[in-house]
């Protein structure tokens, strides 16, 4: 794993929107969908995932739910369910409720949060089957009170057997009822306008692949999105008390999620460096997904030593990484400073994979250094609010010049006369 002086480091990792080849085949796979519906979606689906469905085939029976618990272990199942526990506790402390407020003049204020009505859930399966980010996207969505929640997989996420049982069985555990089996651009389409089989939902969330990113920014504004997601990214942020073994095995918790993945390594110990580089290389030797993991390391990983923790702190949120971990003396001393994290995990055995599974807080975090302005998936995702105002007659005579006087400023008379009127009768 290279060692670069932080001063030589240069950040060349963008955000990447597709090519204009991808671009185009997503906007057409979208375009094709929204007009043809269920026709559009088979056909993409032979093309790109080699199954042939038909229109009473998309929607995944609930026979194949009960099969698919014959198919996994019992450890499996006694797992999944107490990380939905602990995901369930930690989001339900994000809930709000509507609130009014009188004032002695008699306005009312306020503002009513109610759920969205219909939300899509897209569960990659492309290089790997992901039952965690069921939970993630499912579970906070329950606890907003949306009354429909349905899923979307591709159908093949088990490769010849069809759907992936443990999709499946994480899925109900979580509570969803309608199940689909469309995947890529097309079931975000799907989502989005509706077709013969599939109802359109108001809002997708999910990660995919690139053409699935593309489809979800293609339908923004017909729906809302959660957003457009990077590859996974972690820093390290290690001094010298560090362990070179715990540091790099949870790079490479990283790096094996895909090539483009970024697993980065800032400390102020070039003895540390040293050894976490030996340490990624013994380690990355024997790891099943090494060939993945070894071009992640090859192209995105690096080890960058500053002069100090204070100089590594202001990389981190220069970088604003998906992913965070402080491993140094004294973790909660550096919390205060940290503005730009998706997630900050703190100490030894605070590994990033405690928070991709089980701790309970979300594991759907910003990438591509957007952990400046965004947040991971939470409750209020799921919420729409609408404001409440009822002025008194009162309110209005003592306040109207004041708003007369801000329209007129702004040349909108007709704004200033409705308030007029009611001041003069």
């Amino acid at each position: 794993m290279r060692i670069v002086k932080a001063a030589d480091w240069g950040m060349t990792r963008q955000a990447d929107y597709g090519a204009p080849e991808q671009i185009e085949t997503v906007k057409r796979i979208v375009r094709d969908v929204r007009l043809k519906g269920d026709k559009a979606v088979h056909e993409y689906t032979l093309m790109h995932d080699k199954v042939a469905l038909s229109s009473e085939q998309l929607r995944i029976a609930e026979s194949e739910v009960e099969a698919a618990y014959k198919r996994v272990e019992e450890s499996f199942l006694i797992a999944i369910r107490q990380a939905a526990d602990n995901i369930r506790r930690f989001h339900e402390k994000q809930k709000r409720v509507s609130w009014m407020e009188f004032q002695p003049d008699g306005t009312l204020l306020g503002q009513i949060v109610r759920p969205l009505k219909r939300v899509g859930v897209y569960v990659p399966g492309g290089k790997a089957a992901y039952p965690s980010s069921v939970l993630m996207n499912v579970i906070p969505a329950q606890v907003a009170e949306v009354p429909e929640i349905v899923m979307v997989t591709p159908p093949a996420t088990g490769g010849t057997d069809g759907i992936d049982p443990y999709i499946l069985v994480a899925a109900a555990e979580a509570g969803v009822k309608e199940m689909y089996r469309v995947g890529g651009a097309q079931a975000i389409a799907a989502l989005a306008y509706g077709t013969e089989t599939i109802a359109p939902v108001d809002k997708i969330c999910g990660p995919g692949n690139i053409y699935v990113a593309l489809a979800k920014r293609e339908v923004y504004g017909a729906v809302d999105i959660d957003s457009i997601a990077g590859p996974s990214e972690i820093v390290v942020l290690a001094d010298e008390t560090a362990r070179p073994s715990y540091v790099a095995a949870d790079l490479l918790s990283q790096a094996e999620h895909d090539e483009m993945a970024s697993a980065m390594l800032i400390t102020d110990s070039p003895s540390l460096a040293d050894a976490v580089s030996a340490e990624v290389e013994r380690q990355l030797a024997v790891l099943p997904r090494r060939d993945i993991a070894a071009k992640s390391i090859e192209q995105y990983g690096a080890i960058l030593v500053v002069d100090d923790l204070r100089e590594g702190v202001k990389l981190v949120n220069k970088i604003a990484p998906e992913h965070l971990e402080i491993l140094t003396e004294d973790p909660m001393e550096w919390v205060g400073s940290i503005e730009n994290a998706g997630a900050i995990f703190l100490g030894a055995y605070s590994s990033e994979p405690v928070g991709d599974y089980f701790a309970g807080p979300n594991h759907i975090i910003p990438t591509n250094g957007t952990a400046r302005f965004s947040s991971p998936v939470n409750v209020d995702m799921f919420l729409k609010k609408s404001s409440l105002i009822r002025y008194s007659k009162e309110a209005l005579l003592a306040n109207g010049k004041m708003i007369m006087e801000l329209a007129r400023h702004e040349g909108l008379e007709a704004h200033a006369r409705a308030i007029e009127v009611r001041l003069l009768t």
